[in-house]
């Protein structure tokens, strides 16, 4: 007979949260099913059940953070586009923010670590479900940041996409030089992070840009 909706729900949830903490503990190669089962007290039966396979729970484990995360990138992004027409810095705000309110939450915390996971294991698997799946939230933020600097080429947006989107993550693991002082909370400490990088991200897409718009104009 059946589960009721409701237990399946716990039950896939459980799957997932259990796989989550382990990815982020030994990686996607370090981690077997079995541990995943153990973890979250099912057996393989309802792991095969929910998802059919190790590389599709990986995948799963990705669309429950993604899905929301990049519905919040693109809503921020269509309120930028219209409240600011033109204006860099709230475009990539719109990009920033999302990501950096995953740290946020306690219970996200874990897929920070598997994030850095998949960039030092270079899951391929991954790779093309995470393009197939989200790749027209960059794009959507490319055609944005080239109303924005149009003296960007198309390589370069996406060059620089690509360098914020690693410092993005380098910001969320927050393992740098500068650590949250005393007397600061962490909702302000990752405010700053924000802030500073969305600065900084808004000066490495305009590098150049002026200067070869003038040199256009000269001759």
């Amino acid at each position: 007979m059946p589960s009721p909706p409701g237990h399946q729900f716990s039950t896939k949830d459980r799957i997932l949260g259990a796989a989550e903490e382990l990815f982020a503990q030994h990686g996607f190669g370090g981690t077997s099913l079995r541990q995943v089962t153990s973890r979250a007290d099912v057996n393989i039966a309802a792991v095969n059940y929910h998802f059919g396979s190790k590389e599709n729970l990986v995948n799963e484990v990705f669309r429950r953070r993604m899905d929301e995360m990049s519905a919040a990138r693109l809503a921020l992004l269509k309120e930028a586009q219209q409240a600011h027409p033109c204006e860099l810095e709230p475009i990539l705000a719109a990009f920033v923010e999302p990501a950096l309110a995953l740290t946020q939450d306690r219970g996200s915390r874990a897929f920070v670590r598997v994030i850095a996971r998949a960039y030092v294991e270079k899951h391929e698997g991954l790779r093309k479900f995470m393009s197939e799946q989200y790749g027209h939230v960059v794009r959507e933020f490319a055609k944005a940041i080239a109303d924005c600097v149009p003296g960007l080429s198309k390589e370069q947006r996406y060059w620089r996409l690509d360098f914020l989107a690693g410092a993005l993550m380098y910001a969320m693991a927050d393992f740098g030089l500068i650590k949250r002082p005393s007397g600061v909370s962490e909702t302000e400490h990752r405010a700053r992070a924000a802030r500073e990088l969305i600065r900084f991200s808004t000066a490495g897409f305009l590098a150049d840009v002026a200067q070869a718009d003038r040199l256009k104009a000269e001759k």
